[in-house]
């Protein structure tokens, strides 16, 4: 991997993972565009994996940080609570639907795990994806129901499920988690926090399970670590500013304007990769 493609995959990384037009979705496009740039062929090597594997890490890092006093205060309710028996506390039960979504997540991507990594070579289907995404979105601000303050169970199930549909790149994390979440009630800022909070346990998960499962890491002492750390830095830099303006942005705008980007976005794309071939 150049240092130049990892710059720009960290930094697409940083900008669209917490944005909901799919991270997944544009870094393959961003990885295939480069490779029909340069005239290499359009195959994802193991150090893309495991790259793309850090700089999701880079960002799961982003969020931490700036969630970080929510964070404290959630584990530390959730301790008391437990310690007391108080299972009915509002941060008790937040864990405990973070962990169900978590775990409906993990389920439905071990199924889908081949189908989703074969359409990392597809840049055409995942720019379908990407405009799927986008009528995620515009369906959440039309037919959302009345805004609450509150997750429940059914919630946390459900939101799960649209998670796991995010394993396919193309198919926006954090559209799919908001748009469902404002499905079932919750007010867009509350949904958004949701998501991007429910993003630290799958992406760790993914993280250590997926490269175990998929390739051999040995061939880690092989890679350009100039690149791998260039990528980490951009996408940890990137995906920290980026959450702080579009949850500022949320509080007085809706998503409908992603999902206009998500149109215009996968449909060019899809035309270019169909006129090439890919």
């Amino acid at each position: 991997m150049q240092t130049l493609q990892a710059v720009i995959m960290g930094a697409v990384q940083g900008l669209t993972e917490f944005l909901p037009v799919s991270s997944s979705g544009h870094i393959v496009l961003s990885s295939a565009f480069y490779k029909m740039l340069i005239g290499a062929d359009i195959v994802v090597t193991n150090e893309e994996i495991f790259f793309d594997i850090l700089i999701h890490l880079s960002t799961l890092f982003a969020v931490i940080i700036y969630f970080l006093g929510d964070i404290k205060n959630i584990l530390s309710d959730f301790y008391t609570a437990a310690k007391e028996k108080n299972y009915k506390s509002d941060n008790f039960l937040f864990v405990i639907y973070i962990l169900v979504a978590t775990f409906v997540t993990a389920l439905f991507g071990l199924i889908t795990k081949e189908a989703a990594h074969n359409l990392t070579e597809n840049p055409f289907i995942v720019s379908i994806f990407i405009v799927t995404t986008g009528f995620v979105l515009l369906i959440s601000e039309k037919i959302k129901t009345k805004g609450k303050n509150k997750i429940n169970l059914k919630t946390a199930l459900v939101v799960g499920l649209f998670q796991g549909f995010a394993v396919m790149p193309g198919l926006s994390r954090s559209g799919m988690t908001i748009s469902s979440a404002m499905f079932m009630g919750l007010k867009r800022f509350d949904a958004a926090k949701f998501s991007f909070i429910l993003s630290i346990p799958i992406i760790l998960l993914a993280s250590f399970v997926y490269p175990i499962l998929t390739f051999d890491l040995k061939d880690v002492s092989n890679f350009n670590f100039l690149a791998l750390i260039s990528g980490m830095v951009t996408s940890f830099i990137t995906g920290y500013i980026c959450i702080k303006y579009f949850m500022n942005f949320l509080k007085n705008n809706n998503l409908r304007c992603f999902a206009y980007y998500c149109f215009i976005m996968g449909t060019l794309s899809a035309i270019i990769f169909f006129i090439n071939g890919v």
